[in-house]
């Protein structure tokens, strides 16, 4: 059974499940690697992932700087569960329903490019209070080709059972 069925209702079976969660955990250690081994290793910015995710939570729960372990946390789990949801259940429908047979790479780019106006305006600018994109510096460009990365390797994984 695959991850959705052309039905109304997206339907997941346990193999599908596993297999997204593994998509994630494959798209989050890529993302990481790029952002925050390669990336620097060329002279380009540092992706800082948690920080963001533990000043976020300083931000929306009032925590201290002994919030680290939670913004691993929420870092690992978004990548793992809910962007792959976000991705399953959000735009491969959307990109579905309007382009049929629409290929799945071009839905992972355009998703990696949603994740990144997502982590970089609403969650960065909207809730933790940074300047927008970070203020377009070396940093926001790092996280876009990062979330395409993302993205990309998600969909390639999910892409690979068929």
């Amino acid at each position: 059974m695959s991850l959705t069925q052309r039905s109304a209702t997206p339907v997941v079976s346990t193999g599908g499940l596993a297999l997204m969660l593994v998509g994630g955990l494959v798209a989050t250690v890529a993302f990481d690697l790029f952002g925050q081994w390669l990336t620097p290793t060329l002279g380009f910015a540092r992706l800082a992932p948690v920080p963001l995710a533990t000043q976020t939570l300083q931000v929306l729960l009032g925590l201290t700087e002994s919030a680290v372990l939670g913004g691993t946390i929420v870092h690992w789990a978004t990548g793992i569960l809910f962007y792959p949801i976000g991705y399953v259940f959000i735009a491969l429908p959307i990109a579905r329903a309007i382009i049929p047979g629409i290929h799945w790479l071009v839905v992972a780019v355009v998703y990696g490019v949603v994740l990144w106006v997502f982590a970089l305006y609403v969650m960065a600018h909207l809730v933790a209070g940074n300047p927008p994109f970070l203020g377009f510096t070396g940093i926001t460009y790092v996280a876009l080709v990062g979330h395409v990365v993302y993205a990309v390797v998600l969909g390639a994984v999910l892409a690979a059972r068929r």
